[in-house]
């Protein structure tokens, strides 16, 4: 059973982690729960936050005895070097005398300190994020037309007409979560989101977030939305999702779990600070992101990014070939035959069907231009990659659409029939 006031500290230490009070009590709560090992961790936080802090020390003692304090060897042992010292006396500061010790020995002994020394590797650090400016926008995206239109009418349009949104009570808050088959554009499309708003563009991964030291992850998560902060109108864009903000419930380490709760304190921006700032989101599994993060004003417009229709296949094929010697090539056949294929399988396609020409080129000794027959030969070869993903996606429009939030998956699938 969960002890709701250890989830309301740990909610507490999530967005106050350098709060080196707060964090004692969270740590003596533990300790009373039986968690040595998360109250131990708690302590040395805290004594990495306030060193020689007497409260986190008692802590530290508390539940790993010997390490709070002075072990009880050491009198003893200062007994020893007292007693050494009557016969080989130290010098008077009471520090190693290294230059007798060489001279015994014949060595150059290192010195113990260096000056200058750059700072420890595991201090936490900001995440290395940049505002870049994007040029792409959505008339770059080939077809695609449902999902564009569903972007401008739920994302751009009242942005770009703020007092006419708010004549229709309609908030700017919250964010949108992309999702669909791996391949298929999500992180271009969130680019050109970017672009069409004129808006700096910060993409964050795991990498970006996660961190072995306990608090530094949920500092990143901060680090990152001020960053954003600092420069906006910016859009700050989160992607595989699921890897950041997945379901707690299914997760085993309650650090993961702070992350998660992190991110949603920071998406509420109760204090206003959020304005100008554009939060998307990328996701291959929305069924496995944690469903508070789905809620009205965090990722409550969603958008499915699907397989690239047939003006979106061409768009993309004629665009891979353009880059290639190309000669005879019958580009409507090949849109006919790639239903279902992502555009990275779309870019393979070309690769491969370019390969064959390639070979020949290097045996004649000349270049040979990429040939319908070349592209057949392909297609025998590539197959589309997102087949374990529909079955995945089966299930849940299914059985899990209740809310109707898989809708466009659901036509897509009753399209190909699939339900």
């Amino acid at each position: 059973m969960t002890d709701p006031l250890l989830d309301a500290l740990a909610t507490a230490v999530a967005a106050a982690p350098t709060d080196v009070e707060l964090r004692i009590v969270y740590g003596s709560r533990l300790a009373d729960a039986g968690d040595a090992a998360g109250a131990t961790g708690q302590a040395l936080v805290a004594l990495a936050h306030a060193p020689g802090h007497a409260a986190a020390l008692e802590l530290l003692a508390r539940v790993a005895p010997g390490q709070g304090s002075e072990p009880a060897a050491a009198p003893a042992a200062r007994a020893a070097h007292e007693e050494d010292e009557d016969t080989n006396p130290a010098p008077a500061t009471g520090e190693v005398d290294w230059s007798r010790h060489e001279t015994e020995l014949g060595l150059s002994v290192p010195p113990p300190f260096l000056e200058g020394a750059p700072a420890h590797e595991d201090a936490a650090a900001p995440p290395m994020v940049e505002s870049t400016r994007e040029s792409v926008t959505l008339a770059d995206v080939g077809g695609l037309e449902d999902v564009k239109k569903k972007i401008r009418q739920t994302f751009l349009d009242p942005i770009a007409h703020r007092s006419i949104a708010r004549a229709f009570r309609k908030t700017l808050r919250g964010g949108m979560l992309l999702y669909g088959p791996p391949g298929c554009g999500k992180t271009f499309i969130a680019r050109a989101i970017a672009g069409e708003l004129g808006a700096g563009f910060i993409s964050v991964s795991l990498t970006d977030i996660l961190d072995k030291w306990l608090g530094n992850s949920e500092a990143n998560m901060h680090a990152v939305f001020e960053e954003a902060r600092q420069s906006t109108p910016t859009v700050l864009f989160f992607d595989e999702i699921d890897a950041i903000g997945g379901r707690r419930s299914s997760q085993s380490s309650s650090s993961v779990r702070n992350v998660v709760n992190q991110l949603l304190i920071e998406m509420d921006g109760v204090d206003g600070g959020n304005d100008g700032i554009f939060v998307l989101a990328a996701t291959n599994t929305p069924w496995d992101v944690d469903p508070a993060l789905l809620r009205p004003g965090r990722f409550d417009r969603t958008v499915a990014v699907l397989p690239p229709d047939a003006p979106a296949r061409e768009a993309i094929l004629r665009a891979q070939l353009a880059k290639l010697p190309i000669e005879g090539i019958d580009l409507p056949l090949l849109v006919k035959r790639t239903e279902g294929f992502s555009g990275a399988d779309l870019a393979h396609l070309c690769d491969t069907g370019s390969e064959r020409a390639m070979d020949d080129s290097i045996r004649e000794g000349v270049v040979r231009p990429v040939r319908q027959s070349d592209m057949l030969a392909a297609l025998d070869e590539v197959r589309p990659s997102i087949g374990a993903w529909l079955e995945s996606a089966r299930n849940v429009a299914m059985f899990g659409n209740s809310d109707g939030r898989y809708d466009d998956l659901v036509a897509y699938l009753s399209r190909r029939k699939m339900l």
